[in-house]
């Protein structure tokens, strides 16, 4: 059995490819654990009967309509929003949701660790990572730093090294240093500070 014949691959098209996008776009937004394409099959399928679902009136308002024949281009226009489109946004409007407080009660938050909650904000700060052998590193964490996120282990590069005084208050930057890049495998706990940008 051929299943590439043109009404199948329609089919295939129709039932599997705007899952996909939904799945891909969600998964850039909360990167997670990687998966096999053919295991996200099956929430592809109904992923994308939830946009048929969500868009039927619209649909059936499109094709009880003479749009097709007065105006194709509309038609397509519609169709690729449908497939290509509407998934991306539907993404977007459930990342909203999933991130509002009230929901906070009943659902839990998409980010699965606190260091991808606390790191995809993008805020900056004052850092100070204790190492497993009690060495402190301390940095700042502004714009040119970087945090790795899921499923990659935990890693952090700080801009800007500093030294920190007796007190543990952040006395100066180091000379000549361009930033410290620090593994998960060495991290005990990170301590992070406001930093107000000018």
């Amino acid at each position: 059995m051929d299943i590439w014949t043109t009404d199948k691959f329609l089919l295939f098209f129709a039932f599997v490819i705007p899952g996909f996008i939904s799945i891909k776009c969600y998964e850039l937004l909360f990167p997670g654990p990687e998966r096999a394409s053919s295991e996200k099959v099956i929430d592809a399928i109904a992923y994308s009967s939830m946009n048929y679902a969500i868009l039927a009136y619209p649909i059936i308002a499109v094709e009880q309509s003479d749009v097709m024949s007065q105006n194709p281009w509309l038609y397509f226009v519609f169709y690729v929003f449908f497939l290509f489109g509407f998934p991306v946004l539907l993404v977007f409007l459930w990342r909203f949701l999933l991130t509002r407080e009230f929901l906070q009660r009943v659902v839990p938050h998409p980010a699965g660790k606190p260091w991808d909650y606390v790191f995809a904000q993008r805020k900056p700060y004052w850092v100070k990572v204790t190492l497993k052998n009690g060495t402190v590193i301390a940095g700042k964490y502004a714009e040119n730093s970087f945090a790795s996120s899921a499923p990659a282990d935990e890693q952090i590069y700080l801009e800007e090294t500093w030294l920190v005084n007796e007190r543990g208050g952040f006395e100066r930057k180091k000379n000549s240093t361009a930033g410290v890049i620090i593994l998960a495998d060495d991290i005990s706990y990170v301590e992070l500070r406001e930093l107000l940008m000018k």
